[in-house]
């Protein structure tokens, strides 16, 4: 770790990390916040080593820009649980540990006796997440990214009327449970320094999901905002439930357009550029037809959005303080001025390169964040080793 690193908001308070995907996001969100947080592998390498996209140089073993990204500023340390040395080395550093994030039947979990831990240490936090929660007929099965978003209401929000649902970008529902276990630990330690009392905290990822999904079930079970024709609400593509949030399709590119919240600035704005068509009509102004207010506007909005040129629109629609976002192409979202001013990219630096990536998404002005160096598999053994004062054929 570099002494930027252990200046950040969490400095001082040490996390064990034994996630998985469903919870590494979690531990990473602490890790950069300044934990110091140690990451236990087994010999052989922490499996998520292995996924890709992976980046390698001459003479180099590839090296998973994944990974990289999702176990940053950690601390690698290589133990054997099978051994009874390795399980006491591990039980060693759940003892210095203020947290320690788990995932059901993970690697060392059960080496870790968590359980017993909690009884020699009542301050101790463990924050556990599992796909669907410690109880109830589903508390065994596992489900990635796909399924987790498909059983828990996402995945249905997504595709057009008439094609099958889409799957989201990367693994968005393990970012929703990752940034719930954040959360959930950060408000465990405030609790521990309030009370001196520990925490144990179950997380679902499938709750966690359906937590995000709010407005989804407001339409569902008010009709009379919604579209909903069957027990199952439509697919619509981009177009928000509320039916006043949609992509539109502009000239040189898209933008996410909505009269909201202010309906009568939006159809002045129309005014001012003699595309207001019929929104001058008594009906839409009464509150009864609110309904149909908002699909006229947006028909009318659709029309008058093609003939403009996106980034203009958006940048006539942010002088406005209408809510309007230009959506980006992949590649374009490497040059947004915006996350340039915030300093948004940062180098992480692998043993075969050094690669751009996205860096913390808060900014303190008294502890700032910084990336610390990413290590190999088991690179802090030994020195981990010695910090819990382990001697050599203990």
């Amino acid at each position: 770790m570099t002494d930027s690193i252990t200046q950040g908001a969490l400095s001082g308070v040490r996390i064990l990390d034994l996630t998985d995907e469903r919870g590494i996001y979690g531990a990473k969100l602490l890790a950069d916040l300044g934990a110091e947080t140690v990451r236990p592998e087994p010999p052989t390498g922490d499996p998520l080593r292995t996924r890709g996209p992976h980046v390698s140089g001459e003479g180099q073993q590839p090296n998973s820009l994944w990974h990289a990204f999702f176990a940053s500023n950690r601390r690698f340390f290589s133990v054997d649980v099978s051994s009874e040395a390795g399980c006491s080395q591990l039980q060693k550093l759940v003892a210095r540990a203020d947290i320690v994030l788990t995932c059901s039947d993970t690697f060392a979990v059960a080496a870790a006796q968590l359980d017993e831990a909690q009884r020699q240490r009542p301050e101790l936090v463990v924050v556990d997440t599992s796909s669907f929660g410690p109880s109830g007929p589903w508390k065994d099965y596992l489900a990635p990214d796909l399924v987790a978003g498909a059983l828990a209401g996402f995945n249905a929000t997504t595709g057009d009327a008439d094609t099958a649902p889409l799957k989201g970008f990367g693994e968005l529902n393990f970012m929703v449970s990752g940034a719930y276990i954040a959360i959930a630990a950060l408000a465990a330690l405030n609790h521990v320094r309030e009370t001196g009392c520990g925490q144990q905290v179950d997380i679902s990822v499938h709750e966690c999901i359906s937590s995000c999904l709010e407005h989804v079930l407001m339409s569902y079970w008010y009709d009379d905002i919604s579209p909903a024709t069957s027990p199952g609400l439509p697919r619509q593509g981009a177009l928000h439930w509320s039916q006043a949030y949609t992509v539109m399709n502009a000239k040189q590119g898209a933008i996410m357009v909505t009269p909201a919240p202010d309906l009568e600035a939006q159809i002045f704005w129309l005014v001012q550029e003699d595309a207001f068509e019929d929104l001058l009509d008594e009906k839409y102004s009464d509150p009864d037809n609110a309904l149909e207010t908002t699909h006229r506007v947006m028909e009318v909005l659709q029309r008058w959005v093609a003939n403009k040129d996106a980034e203009q629109l958006f940048l006539e629609g942010q002088s406005r303080h209408s809510p309007y976002g230009q959506v980006l192409p992949i590649e374009g979202v490497g040059e947004n001025p915006q996350l340039k001013s915030r300093a948004w990219w940062v180098n992480y630096q692998l043993p075969a390169a050094t690669i751009k990536g996205p860096g913390a998404p808060y900014h303190f002005s008294d502890t700032p964040w910084s990336m610390g160096r990413y290590g190999a598999a088991g690179a802090d053994t030994e020195a981990l080793l010695a910090d819990i004062g382990w001697e050599q054929g203990q």
